[in-house]
């Protein structure tokens, strides 16, 4: 399993949210190149970033961080956060970007999701922010309607590079990655999957692996100390 430490950017610094709510942003570092060479020197060899701004506006506003963390260190860079149009996803593949991660825009524009796909292939990852057993959208605020069920049959059929699926009721909070969830959609679908959301000690780490994970997303956990990022992603692999 890839362990990937996550930088969130705003305003060109890595900040965190807690559950997605940008009143409750945490400043981490104003060097965000410098927080993905310390993910280097702990031994990671993949980060996942995420564009608050871009979230909000559908554009790029932090493309310049995202390029130099993508050029100037060797980590696989996946990013997510506003993608919504094939314009913005060839600016962050120019940028260096191995994968862009679509959200919301994989829901309410399903022409899109397909022609991203057709586009860059198994380049594209897809968010999954699971709320009460449904996909939710727009920053975590609005239920979509469509079940996660629906939605995993769907990726899986489209044939995209990875499902990042994210329990919105644990990220950032520290209780604890949703095991059974993962477990679950481990067994049931035939499709790369990154936990995300909740991961907050070693113990999350070698359970979400004994599930034959893809991925897992380490975020808060890491800024607060709470998980050394050498011994997880020993643990991880």
């Amino acid at each position: 399993m890839i362990l990937f430490p996550a930088i969130d950017l705003s305003g060109g610094k890595a900040v965190r949210l807690l559950r997605g709510d940008y009143r409750q942003m945490t400043v981490f570092s104003d060097n965000p190149l410098a927080v993905s060479r310390d993910f280097v020197a702990c031994g990671a060899t993949h980060v996942h970033l995420v564009d608050l701004d871009g979230a909000k506006d559908g554009n790029t506003p932090n493309a310049d961080v995202v390029k130099n963390i993508a050029t100037k260190t060797p980590l696989f860079c996946e990013i997510g956060g506003g993608v919504r149009s094939l314009d913005v996803a060839e600016r962050y593949f120019s940028c260096g970007v191995d994968r862009v991660i679509l959200g919301t825009a994989a829901v309410t524009d399903p022409d899109f999701l397909d022609a991203a796909v057709r586009e860059y292939g198994r380049r594209i990852a897809v968010g999954a922010d699971v709320k009460d057993g449904e996909i939710a959208i727009r920053g975590w605020l609005e239920k979509s309607g469509v079940k996660l069920d629906d939605f995993m049959k769907r990726m899986v059929g489209l044939g995209v590079g990875c499902v990042i699926v994210t329990d919105v009721s644990r990220d950032g909070a520290m209780k604890g990655t949703n095991r059974a969830l993962y477990r679950e959609l481990s067994a049931r679908y035939d499709v790369p999957i990154t936990a995300s959301g909740g991961v907050s000690d070693l113990s999350d780490v070698l359970a979400l692996r004994k599930f034959n994970l893809y991925g897992a997303i380490v975020g808060r956990a890491y800024y607060n100390g709470a998980i050394d990022l050498s011994e997880a992603i020993k643990v991880a692999k």
